[in-house]
């Protein structure tokens, strides 16, 4: 993992400036033969820079450049790392990465720079996932999250928890080889006293789980009802602009229409779709259909109605009543005027969103699940927790299983931590990060 690697730190394509990040045991010496400065990059302090130009195999100027000096440990991958600040753009970029290459570094790998920084003790194995998520972020809401898991926020939770759950592994398998009579008559009974205190510490962290997810994924959110119930007016309103085309002709909307806007730093893909009936035409029948097939992956439906009697909404749905200044609403309908009163229908609207979704409001950046492989890791270890609770309360003959289930819990979280891992997770890992990172 020593050998220098060399990648394009920032986004290919036109920009100013381009970021070339070189990281490994001989990347000094490499710069020395990029450049031709009297004080070589070898001989510079860390926390440095200089400007240079950097030369190819025949002795021409590639291009002018800033580079910037880190020695180990103190860089982000651990090692002694230069970036070369060269001119954006495709040709500049290459030709300087092609030049290293040449020198003795070799491509980097999606993820490896964090990869590096993971197994030389940089950071924690949820802080190098919270890279990734950074990047990703689709929302500010999403992006603080993942920013205060880099900081060590979900480490600064796990650690004592697995280091806890640890402790009562060694201590219970260090006891097997007593007689049971030599054990205190209180043992078992205390012994899952704490861990009832390991298990809801597992549980508050697995509750962030279900907003977690849908603030980094997104919830899918159709918009559903007959034909001229108001649902291309409801998706302009929630908008805040006009998306779809609205008309007194049934059957305008044939195709579902996509666009997304935030709720409480959620991203919501909001979907308006071909009003539900019998179409007369092959392709609003095919809109049907497929309005249909989105009412049974959404994470939420507002299905509109205006009082028919053989309007039915689907089971879970949210019924608003868009005919609010004209009749009284039908039982179990919210009802709003978009028309007249667009304000407090976006507002009755989304707080019923808020109540269907489950989200808290909450934008405090706490420690949070970041996703599913954390969530799979805490929910076994949970289930170990427990498992060990309700062995321990059998007395003697649930001593065994009870030391078996700990050992499980502490071997879960320590995985979601990096404290142990395989090679095969971290490529899983971190083959999804972009090159450069």
């Amino acid at each position: 993992m020593s050998e220098p690697i060399a990648a394009l730190a920032t986004a290919p394509g036109m920009g100013g400036v381009a970021v070339i990040r070189l990281s490994g045991d001989t990347v000094y010496a490499i710069a020395d033969q990029l450049t031709r400065l009297s004080t070589p990059p070898s001989q510079r302090k860390a926390g440095t820079f200089a400007y240079a130009s950097l030369y190819d195999a025949k002795g021409d100027i590639l291009d002018d450049a800033i580079l910037l000096f880190f020695r180990a440990p103190k860089s982000y991958t651990g090692e002694d790392t230069i970036e070369l600040h060269v001119h954006g753009g495709k040709i500049v970029p290459q030709r300087v990465l092609e030049r290293l290459w040449e020198l003795g570094a070799r491509p980097a790998l999606p993820g490896e720079f964090t990869k590096r920084a993971f197994l030389n003790g940089r950071m924690d194995l949820t802080q190098a996932e919270a890279v990734a998520d950074i990047i990703a972020a689709r929302s500010p809401r999403a992006e603080r999250a993942a920013r205060a898991n880099l900081q060590g926020r979900l480490g600064e939770a796990l650690t004592p928890l697995y280091e806890d759950t640890l402790a009562h592994s060694v201590q219970v398998e260090h006891l097997l080889d007593f007689d049971e009579g030599e054990l205190p008559d209180d043992f078992f009974y205390e012994a899952a006293e704490r861990l009832k205190n390991l298990a809801e510490r597992a549980q508050a962290l697995l509750d962030t789980w279900h907003e977690s997810r849908l603030m980094r994924e997104g919830a899918l959110v159709v918009i559903a009802g007959k034909p001229n119930a108001g649902k291309s007016t409801l998706l302009n309103l929630l908008l805040g602009y006009e998306r779809a085309i609205v008309s007194g002709e049934a059957g305008t909307t044939r195709d579902s229409i996509e666009e997304t806007f935030l709720l409480d730093g959620v991203p919501i893909r909001l979907t308006d779709t071909a009003g539900l009936r019998d179409a007369p035409g092959a392709v609003e029948r095919e809109g049907v259909a497929r309005a249909k097939a989105l009412l049974e992956q959404a994470d939420a439906v507002l299905y509109l109605t205006t009082g028919e009697a053989d309007d039915l909404p689907p089971a879970g749905a949210i019924v608003i009543y868009t005919k609010a200044d004209l009749t009284a609403p039908p039982p179990g309908a919210r009802a709003i005027s978009a028309q007249a009163q667009p304000d407090a229908a976006r507002t009755l609207v989304c707080d019923a969103l808020r109540a269907a979704l489950q989200l808290s409001g909450n934008e405090t950046a706490h420690a949070t699940l970041a996703n599913e492989r954390q969530f799979a890791l805490l929910s076994t270890a949970n289930k170990a927790l427990l498992e060990a609770i309700a062995a321990f309360s059998q007395g003697d003959i649930g001593y065994v299983p009870a030391a078996q289930q700990l050992r499980a819990a502490a071997e879960a979280l320590g995985d979601i931590l990096g404290r142990t891992y395989a090679d095969d997770l971290l490529d899983r890992v971190f083959s999804t990060f972009c090159v450069g990172k």
